[in-house]
């Protein structure tokens, strides 16, 4: 479950990174379009933090219960 944990926290990462790759190439194209990428990059972004500050606590958890 650990590994899984890892892997979702960097899908969050991959889609803030496609987010703000969106909001420079459409910039000038649709500014107004572009709101919504920046919403997903500042969600995704915070999810990544969240996820990643929630699974060093949870390993840190586990290895405190086992010693």
């Amino acid at each position: 479950m650990m590994n899984f944990l890892k892997y979702t926290e960097y899908l969050y990462l991959i889609v803030a990174l496609i987010s703000l790759y969106k909001i420079f190439t459409l910039w000038e194209l649709d500014r107004e379009g572009t709101y919504i990428f920046m919403f997903f990059a500042i969600v995704s972004a915070g999810m990544f933090l969240f996820r990643r500050n929630y699974r060093k606590k949870f390993e840190q958890r586990k290895n405190d219960n086992q010693n």
